[in-house]
């Protein structure tokens, strides 16, 4: 159904009037942030807020010099903004689906473009893909995240979870990767011909192998990977 009143378009799309917990989902692509002191958020997510919230891009030395170090190697592909205050937060990237995860002492890896927010109790640290940065379009980089609290992350269109099962090795186009398990490291194959290379991308010859015991979560959608994000 595509034709409404106005009284039957608000009511069908209003707002959830009742708080409910720190992040939530307003829509399948809208996260909402019940605020009462911080959260961190990909650079450019916030649409819009009520209540007093104040806006802070991350400081250079806001994390130490070593993630200032990190942050410029990945040419700050994964910028942050903190939000302070109390009231409802509403963020948004690129249409893409949300998922939130709520961690309990567990670890998550997400590629860094597609880590939308989390809350401050959540350790963070940023891992370089030293072996193919440059070879893809933005190189490639992402946020180990871990300890206790709610990680959000987006996804164009629905993620699919695979299974990593020791002995049975998970291939996968970096492309369309989008997080797995905290303790699993990904190996880069570069020496694929392109008989063999089966990824949908860019067409470089490059894809990552998971091997142990965990999952890798895709997404049916090969991005680009770009380098800094706009402010809000």
């Amino acid at each position: 159904m595509g034709k409404y009143t106005i009284s039957e378009f608000v009511k069908k799309t209003k707002q959830v009037e009742q708080v409910r917990e720190n992040f939530d989902l307003e829509t399948p692509r809208i996260l909402e942030v019940n605020l009462t002191d911080q959260v961190w958020a990909k650079t450019g997510s916030m649409i819009s807020y009520t209540g007093q919230i104040k806006f802070e891009r991350e400081r250079m030395l806001e994390h130490g010099v070593g993630m200032m170090f990190k942050k410029a190697l990945t040419g700050e592909g994964t910028s942050l903004m903190k939000a302070t205050g109390n009231g409802r937060l509403y963020l948004a990237d690129q249409g893409k689906k949300i998922t939130i995860f709520d961690l309990n002492n567990e670890s998550i890896t997400v590629n860094g473009n597609d880590l939308l927010a989390f809350e401050p109790s959540i350790d963070w640290d940023i891992k370089l893909m030293r072996k193919v940065a440059g070879m893809m379009s933005g190189g490639l980089f992402n946020v180990t995240l871990q300890g206790k609290g709610k990680v959000a992350i987006t996804t164009h269109f629905e993620p699919l979870t695979l299974l990593v099962r020791p002995g049975e090795s998970v291939i996968t186009d970096p492309n369309a990767t989008v997080a797995w398990s905290g303790h699993l490291t990904p190996e880069f194959r570069t020496d694929v011909s392109f008989r063999t290379f089966i990824g949908r991308g860019s067409g470089e010859s490059i894809q990552m192998e998971f091997k142990g015991e965990g999952f890798v979560i895709i997404q049916p959608y090969e991005e680009v990977y770009m380098t800094g994000n706009s402010s809000s």
